[in-house]
């Protein structure tokens, strides 16, 4: 992955094709990890793959948690995806950016072991 900001942090704002987190503007989909942020290069929910959340996976140990904002509009999670994850012991909820983008940062607020996966909106609702 390119783009990387080394802390997880809350999400100040989201639309226009990106997210503001840290003072800084991303363009584009967005990993973040207990590693930090991380440019992702999903832009719709049919990208979604093991491969495409292989960071995920590889920090796993530190996710109880995983948001996945699938853009605007909300689809199933291929269940072979869901179970993988489930394995891991990561517990997934798949709904729109926005809503995962908000629970994100409640729940990081807590201090929960969150993790999210953001597919980058043009228009924040």
């Amino acid at each position: 992955m390119d783009g990387h900001y080394p802390d997880q942090v809350p999400i100040e704002a989201y639309g226009n094709g990106g997210f503001r987190f840290a003072g800084m503007s991303h363009r584009g989909s967005l990993l973040c990890l207990p590693t930090g942020m991380h440019s992702w290069e999903v832009t719709q929910a049919s990208e979604l793959t093991r491969d495409s959340l292989a960071a995920v996976f590889a920090a796993a140990a530190g996710i109880d948690v995983l948001l996945i904002g699938m853009g605007r509009e909300i689809g199933a999670l291929d269940p072979q995806l869901r179970a993988a994850l489930r394995s891991e012991r990561i517990v997934v909820e798949a709904i729109g950016t926005g809503a995962a983008t908000r629970t994100y940062n409640v729940l990081l607020a807590e201090q929960r072991a969150v993790a999210a996966a953001l597919i980058a909106v043009e228009s924040a609702r």
